[in-house]
């Protein structure tokens, strides 16, 4: 990976954990925090997507994809950290 495609995997992380922070009501987590965010839910997306057969492509789709991901995975520790 060049720096570029660094760059570009770390804004969309960026994006989508902003978003799924702003979705799921829970706000921002600074940059550092919506970068995490968003590379994980780049993983759960993707890894959910791939068992429903749904191939998003693109920049859109991998803001998207990873923004699901990321609104999946801060409702999976809303839910851990309640119980």
């Amino acid at each position: 990976m060049d720096i570029t495609g660094l760059f570009i995997f770390l804004a969309i992380g960026a994006v989508a954990g902003w978003l799924a922070g702003t979705l799921m009501k829970g706000g921002g987590f600074g940059l550092f925090g919506n970068i995490v965010v968003g590379i994980i839910g780049a993983l759960v997306g993707g890894f959910v997507f791939g068992l429903l057969g749904i191939r998003a492509g693109g920049l859109i789709g991998a803001i998207i994809t990873a923004t699901a991901g990321a609104a999946l995975f801060l409702y999976a520790v809303r839910i851990v950290k309640k119980a």
